[in-house]
């Protein structure tokens, strides 16, 4: 009797790639600009979303979608820094976002008075990387309290960002972090790699990611 190998993880893919394609013209439709933000736990994304939120919500007109894998506590505390919705995704256990649950979460966001989503991804290095949402940016928040050489250990997810924001700069001078080879280690990875350095904490650095918000929503901004 033959055996028929089924590929299951190609076919999850290819439909999510499809999903995501169907997000990226229904965003476009509206004029948004999606950034996809990843990172390992504890980077940093919700504390930074929250001091975004605080200066930036209504000027941009944006709009969050928080993904967690048990509970929605990263969406209740940026909800408490502005008056739009903010879309929870609670994955039950998965490591990732798909497009399916964004174009899910894009029902209930009013798209006619968003110019900007962000979408905070679940806390993880790995299974993002692989995962199109329909985004315009891909963002990896990488922070001095690890490694140096996190790029080398996981590639793929700064082979496949645009932008990576070094988190937590203010612990520079009492953690064993290299700057200047973290950035090679990036660079090593992908070129193409651009670079914002930030500490929520302190506000070092925070103006040039607020330009780059600024810049990726376009003159419109007015801000």
């Amino acid at each position: 009797m033959t055996v028929r190998k089924i590929e299951v993880r190609e076919r999850v893919m290819a439909r999510n790639d499809e999903l995501a394609a169907q997000v990226r013209d229904r965003l476009a439709g509206h004029g948004i600009t999606a950034i996809n933000l990843m990172s390992s736990p504890g980077a940093g994304k919700t504390t930074l979303l929250e001091r975004t939120l605080a200066v930036l919500a209504e000027p941009l007109d944006i709009a969050v979608v928080a993904g967690d894998v048990q509970t929605q506590n990263d969406a209740d505390r940026l909800a408490a820094h502005t008056g739009r919705l903010v879309q929870a995704i609670v994955t039950g256990g998965a490591c990732h976002l798909d497009a399916l649950q964004v174009n899910d979460a894009l029902d209930h966001i009013d798209l006619d008075k968003t110019r900007l989503l962000i979408i905070e991804n679940v806390g993880n290095l790995v299974c993002p990387a692989s995962w199109d949402l329909g985004e315009k940016a891909r963002v990896v928040l990488f922070t001095v309290t690890e490694g140096d050489d996190k790029p080398l250990k996981y590639p793929k997810m700064f082979e496949k960002a645009d932008w990576v924001v070094l988190t937590k700069t203010d612990l520079l001078p009492y953690v064993p972090f290299d700057m200047q080879r973290a950035v090679q280690n990036c660079l090593q990875i992908n070129p193409k790699l651009r670079f914002i350095q930030v500490s929520a904490m302190s506000g070092h650095g925070m103006d040039e990611w607020f330009d780059f918000l600024r810049q990726s929503v376009g003159p419109m901004a007015g801000v």
